[in-house]
């Protein structure tokens, strides 16, 4: 079945506003990430799900292609839901414009559990300290023992009672509690459906749009990644990245 990954990119953010134009060694954060897929996962078609002329003109530029959606989509989900009605992928793979260090490892475990009767999939990260527990940037995801996602919040979940609510490994277990890695993977029916169903009201308020389907009924198979991710959300992160790439630059990047 034809599987592509699209990516949404959208200008406005409330966090860091234009971080996608925030130029690293020269080049903006959203050219790194093109790159990065393109390089790691060339197997799948690529495209990008993007928000204003200015991004599609930049990406294009540089052989990317891309589908102007409409800047008051209220999620990169939607985003894509859109772009597909007119790319037409039976399978759909999510990669976030702001993680200029995606793997393709990540992509293609990604694909791999997207399996006949899942109608959704994502990733984590095992989660070790404290201080991330305690990060509203970084989303915790809990999860049944079939692996399938039971919540996600910018809080730290769940509560850890014997330690009055910091985190400890050797109760929550290695994979007790994972960083949520904003990659999905969907069918081609799911995200049609998904597009139309209303904002649910967990959503509204973590701001997180898997709680919709959640909360909608549907399952989201989850997998452990142990790839290191950045995720650019904040300008502290743009220095995070700027250390790795000053770490494992390459004369091809």
């Amino acid at each position: 079945m034809h599987t592509a990954i699209i990516v949404p990119a959208r200008l406005g953010s409330t966090r860091f506003p234009q971080k996608l134009l925030h130029p690293v060694r020269g080049k903006p954060v959203l050219l790194w990430t093109a790159e990065q897929i393109r390089r790691e996962a060339p197997e799948f078609d690529l495209w990008f799900a993007v928000d204003s002329e200015r991004l599609k003109n930049l990406l294009e530029a540089e052989g990317y292609r891309a589908v102007i959606t409409d800047p008051e989509l209220p999620s990169g989900t939607d985003r894509i839901a859109a772009a597909n009605e007119q790319i037409g992928a039976a399978r759909i793979i999510n990669v976030q414009a702001d993680e200029p260090m995606v793997t393709g490892e990540q992509i293609r475990l990604l694909d791999k559990i997207l399996t006949p009767g899942v109608d959704m999939a994502t990733l984590g990260f095992p989660l070790t300290t404290d201080r991330d527990y305690h990060n509203p940037n970084h989303v915790k995801m809990v999860c049944a023992q079939d692996g399938a996602a039971l919540y996600f919040s910018r809080s730290p979940i769940p509560y850890v009672r014997e330690t009055v609510g910091r985190y400890d490994a050797d109760l929550t277990g290695p994979e007790g509690v994972l960083i949520h890695v904003g990659l999905f993977a969907y069918t081609q029916e799911f995200l049609a459906t998904f597009a139309k169903l209303p904002m649910s009201h967990l959503e509204r308020l973590e701001k997180l749009e898997m709680l919709r389907a959640l909360e909608h009924g549907y399952r989201i198979a989850t997998a452990v990644t142990h790839d290191t991710l950045i995720e650019i959300d904040t300008p502290e992160n743009i220095i995070q990245f700027e250390e790795a790439v000053t770490e494992h630059f390459n004369p091809e990047y």
